[in-house]
C-alpha cells in the first residue's frame, strides 16, 4: 500500500510539475525547520491544504495551483517516513525533508518552501544516481 501512495504522491507532482525548469537561488538564510501536524505545517508555508490522504501512518494533501502546485505530507514515525522516502527515489523529484514531513514539488517552489518550513532539499533522479 506504501508504494501505491508514493507513486500517487510522485505521479500527482510529475503532472503538475511539468514547466520549464528554471534554477532558483538556494535561500540565504533558512529558518528552523518546521514541526508540527499537516495543517499546522500547511499554514507556516501559508496553503489551504487539499486533504487527499488521511490515513493513521500517512496525511497528504496538495497545495497551491498551476505550476505553484506541490504535495505536503506527513507521517506516524520516523521509520514511515524513511521507508516512503526510499520508494520515492525509484520516482526522482525534488524532496523537502524534515522531521516525520516531506514536501514535493518543483526545484522553485522546493527552495521557497525551504525558506519558510525549513528541511533538508533532496533531488532523486529516478532510481539512476540517488540523492545529490
Amino acid at each position: 500500500m506504501r508504494k501505491l501512495l508514493v507513486a500517487g504522491v510522485v505521479l500527482a507532482v510529475v503532472t503538475i510539475g511539468c514547466g520549464a525548469h528554471e534554477d532558483a537561488p538556494e535561500h540565504p538564510v533558512t529558518p528552523r525547520t518546521a514541526s508540527g501536524s499537516l495543517e499546522q505545517l500547511a499554514r507556516t508555508a501559508g496553503c489551504r491544504p487539499d486533504l487527499q490522504t488521511d490515513a493513521a501512518e500517512l496525511r497528504q494533501a496538495t497545495c497551491g495551483a498551476g505550476r505553484e502546485r506541490y504535495v505536503l505530507a506527513t507521517f506516524a514515525t520516523d521509520r514511515g517516513q524513511a521507508e516512503w522516502l526510499d520508494a520515492a527515489d525509484d520516482y526522482g523529484g525534488t524532496y523537502l525533508v524534515g522531521r516525520k514531513w516531506v514536501a514535493v514539488g518543483e526545484d522553485r517552489v522546493v527552495t521557497r518552501l525551504r525558506g519558510r518550513l525549513g528541511g533538508t532539499v533532496e533531488r532523486a533522479d529516478g532510481g539512476h544516481a540517488g540523492h545529490h
